[in-house]
């Protein structure tokens, strides 16, 4: 049988040695227990391939040895990928930081009061913080600090859905840029044509991923007519954002890099072999 991607030999002898064993009856319920628990496990994972590897996307050219090994492979690795049951991940190999090419006072852009909004567009956005609240995203920020940085965030339609935008255009002005590299498209499409396997995954609410530094909270801080937030993971919409997250996942993955088959492009990732 196979069970979280190991082969488990059940061995069960048609005929006890009664003279090596003595005690059959204890024996008999042990491998009881062992076939119960292997039929559990293999149960988990037909589950866990009915229901989640649908939304995986594998290739309906694999042969059946090779789609039971991918199947393993993600199942002995599920807690890596998205759950609603799990609270969203978070990738410290170091704190995002913002640094200001300005000095205080900070010029009146930067402390911008909250924007007028319908009782729609202010439910949606109650509804929105809620949210990130309870992913632990943001916290309200108290009455006894001082905020010298809060940037406007607005509602956005679109076929009747909401979307939490914040305008950081003023934020970003005044941010010292993080010039680390973003790989080139040309080159990982030329290694992607020359592949014969590929496999791409992408990081689930990529920047949401990122935890922020205190003095980057500070400048992270939003109004809405509910209060003023911080955010402790980075948001969308920062300059560097892309290049802090680039230099996160090279760092993580400096051999496979180098040896050429793992391309990284912010939060795309994608395996490209000649070989299964």
């Amino acid at each position: 049988m196979s069970g979280k991607g190991k082969n488990i030999e059940i061995d069960i002898e048609k005929e006890p040695d009664v003279e090596k064993d003595n005690n059959i009856e204890e024996n008999s319920d042990d491998k009881q227990i062992t076939v119960s628990k292997v039929a559990a496990v293999n149960l988990e994972l037909e589950r866990f391939k009915s229901e989640q590897l649908n939304e995986a996307g594998i290739s309906l050219h694999l042969t059946d040895n090779q789609e039971n090994k991918l199947s393993s492979l993600l199942y002995d690795h599920r807690g890596a990928f998205e759950s609603d049951k799990e609270p969203l991940g978070a990738i410290i190999v170091h704190e995002a930081d913002i640094i200001l090419n300005i000095e205080r006072p900070y010029p009146p852009l930067l402390r911008r009061p909250a924007y007028p909004a319908s009782p729609k567009s202010r439910e949606a956005l109650e509804i929105h913080i809620k949210e990130l609240l309870d992913l632990g995203l943001i916290r309200k920020v108290g009455h006894n600090e001082e905020v010298e940085i809060a940037t406007l965030v607005i509602v956005a339609w679109n076929n009747g859905k909401s979307r939490m935008v914040g305008n950081f255009r003023a934020l970003n002005t005044y941010t010292v840029p993080d010039r680390y590299p973003i790989p080139k498209i040309q080159i990982a499409l030329t290694k992607i044509s020359q592949a014969v396997y590929i496999s791409t995954m992408d990081a689930l609410k990529v920047f949401h991923q990122n935890v922020v530094t205190p003095r980057a909270r500070k400048y992270l801080r939003i109004i809405v007519h509910c209060g003023v937030y911080e955010y402790l993971r980075m948001p969308f919409g920062i300059k560097n954002a892309p290049s802090h997250f680039q230099r996160m996942m090279n760092e993580i993955f400096p051999e496979e890099l180098s040896e050429g088959w793992l391309i990284i492009y912010i939060d795309d990732i994608i395996g490209c072999s000649k070989t299964w």
